[in-house]
């Protein structure tokens, strides 16, 4: 579609996430040496919180896919809703821990995990688990993960468990019959949306990384108008900029302009005019362009 018009490799703004494109603005670059250091230091529990479409998937992704895999093993829940049991078992599962069907219960699970994590630790590996989407746990599951942050040496811990959520998630912690792993928890990062800076040069990196050749494609004041709907959020700032750039293709225009923007974000924000936009772009593919 868009990709020959414009000269990209790739799609520069899918909202899958994808550490191909990770840009570290300045509060990801906190966030992610604070992840950083909670793992290095053996805090044992770290939380990671940030609205919806802040980038907490992608940075986690990004974090595992630099942890060297001869010093650190690691584990990703993205789907928690489910039971404390059902949870053992996937994390067991991500593991590649092969559990007996007769040890195919909550104490089963915990005793060969425990198995596996003294294993790593003798051999020198720290064991890394984040569970994604922390929020949707209930409370008994909660419990059932502090339960596996147990599991340790006189000395250390054996696990790193990274909780990551939605600000909901902090409410939850706060829970009376939750504080012992509330206090559990030694390394807090909060994932803010990105200034007007960093969502310029955020945006620039992502049509460059996607093999971008004409200079400016996005206008100064597009990227302001951008960086208004958005408020910073990556995710916002990608939906925008995917309906900006196709809007310009069909247009046979190089460069998104801030009427282009301005029509996107009534469209997205559902003005009343916002079928408008679509009709054009079927009208442009019958018409065999």
């Amino acid at each position: 579609m868009y990709c020959d018009f414009f000269g990209f490799s790739e799609k520069p703004f899918t909202i899958t996430p994808n550490p191909h494109f990770v840009f570290l603005s300045t509060t990801h670059r906190e966030t992610f040496a604070r992840l950083l250091y909670g793992v290095d230091s053996h805090a044992g529990f770290i939380a990671l919180v940030g609205e919806v479409g802040t980038g907490k998937t992608t940075m986690l992704r990004t974090l595992l896919g630099q942890l060297d895999p001869e010093k650190y093993t690691s584990a990703l829940i993205f789907n928690p809703c489910m039971s404390g049991e059902q949870l053992l078992a996937a994390i067991c599962r991500e593991y590649g821990i092969e559990t007996p069907p007769a040890e195919q219960n909550r104490a089963g699970y915990l005793h060969q995990l425990n198995s596996y994590l003294i294993e790593r630790n003798g051999e020198g590996q720290t064991v890394v688990l984040v569970i994604d989407e922390a929020q949707n746990l209930e409370p008994e599951v909660l419990e059932q993960v502090r339960m596996i942050s147990n599991l340790e040496t006189e000395r250390d811990k054996l696990i790193q468990i990274i909780l990551a959520g939605q600000p909901e998630l902090n409410g939850i912690l706060r829970r009376h019959d939750l504080r012992q792993l509330n206090q559990r928890i030694t390394v807090r990062c909060r994932l803010t949306a990105m200034s007007f800076d960093d969502t310029e040069q955020y945006i620039n990196h992502r049509l460059h990384i996607s093999g971008s050749r004409i200079p400016g494609i996005f206008t100064p004041g597009a990227m302001r108008r951008i960086y208004r709907f958005s408020n910073g959020i990556p995710r916002l700032i990608n939906v925008a900029c995917e309906q900006a750039l196709i809007m310009a293709w069909t247009r046979e225009q190089v460069h998104v302009t801030p009427g282009i923007v301005g029509e996107v974000i009534a469209e997205l924000n559902g003005d009343e005019h916002r079928s408008r936009f679509w009709s054009r772009l079927l009208n442009h593919f019958f018409s065999g362009k």
